[in-house]
């Protein structure tokens, strides 16, 4: 049975001629391995979904994304709750489901370790009917989503999203929302973020739920209060220590279902993926809905 590899020809702010040097180490590495190989190379946003979908229905053993968090979601979305597993050979911007589980960040390593893998299960969440794996969430990371996904940004990478992420610092507005989980109490909060994370980090060691685990059935809902953007400003760092839990206003708990209303509509984001919302996000966790082909990074 054939490996699939999916490509994102620009994703991490490549330039799209990367293309063809990507396809071709994938397919001398897969060839090494032994296995049949297929190679793709999207040319629109939705195509990785359209491509991995029929590469399962084609018979494919595995169907590997190769780019940022936003391609892996398509191919990710398109193998759920079916048989295919899923591999990830990290190009994006942040690669925070990547860094998660420990996946190489040299593609000739990422592919080969994919290969040999045996696959393992991974949790899925869902809001508003889109499916997501690594983060989803509204507040400022959603409005930076937009802007570094609007059409006429011409900042990519790394580089680009942390500038657009410094320029938003104060012109974002806090919004105010009630936030009701599995046991129905609603709080009412004015909050900076509101994450959804089925993994630990955004991406680049940016860790916002430092115990969220991307197999044990549940998501880690977080919740930044606004206090003061000064306040705000000055507890960054904890991102990258581990302990954002301490953030005076910071909340985090483990739950399967979650709902988040507002006085306006909402812009959320899949996976770093922006989506304009309504007024109320139901967010729920799909328990093992994918299989993924990773080296075990625990126990």
């Amino acid at each position: 049975m054939p490996v699939a590899i999916i490509i994102n020809p620009i994703s991490g702010g490549a330039h799209p001629d990367a293309a063809r040097a990507r396809a071709q180490l994938a397919l001398s590495i897969v060839d090494t391995h032994g296995d049949p190989a297929e190679v793709f190379v999207t040319e629109r946003a939705g195509h990785a979904r359209e491509l991995a979908k029929a590469a399962a229905a084609r018979g494919a053993r595995l169907v590997m994304a190769w780019g940022g968090d936003g391609t892996i979601n398509e191919v990710a979305s398109a193998l759920a709750f079916g048989d295919v597993p899923l591999g990830i050979v990290p190009a994006g911007s942040g690669n925070g489901l990547a860094r998660e589980l420990g996946i190489d960040p040299h593609p000739q390593r990422a592919i080969a370790d994919a290969l040999r893998a045996e696959p393992q299960p991974l949790d899925a969440g869902e809001i508003e009917g889109r499916l997501f794996v690594n983060l989803a969430g509204v507040g400022f990371d959603a409005y930076v989503a937009a802007q570094f996904n609007a059409p006429g940004n011409r900042r990519r990478g790394l580089l680009g999203y942390t500038a657009i992420s410094a320029g938003a610092v104060f012109g974002y507005e806090a919004g105010r929302y009630r936030i009701s989980a599995d046991d129905g109490v609603m709080k009412e909060t004015r909050a900076v973020i509101v994450t959804i994370a089925n993994s630990a980090q955004f991406g680049n060691g940016a860790r916002i739920a430092p115990g969220a685990l991307v197999d044990d059935g549940q998501l880690d809902l977080v919740v930044v209060e606004e206090r003061s953007r000064l306040a705000t400003l000055m507890q960054l760092p904890r991102l990258f220590n581990g302990t954002v839990a301490r953030v005076p206003g910071c909340s985090i708990r483990r739950v399967r279902n979650v709902v988040i209303e507002a006085d306006q509509p909402m812009t959320f984001h899949v996976d770093g993926e922006p989506v304009s919302g309504g007024n109320r996000l139901r967010v729920r966790v799909h328990p093992g809905a994918l299989r993924i082909c990773v080296k075990p990074t625990r126990p």
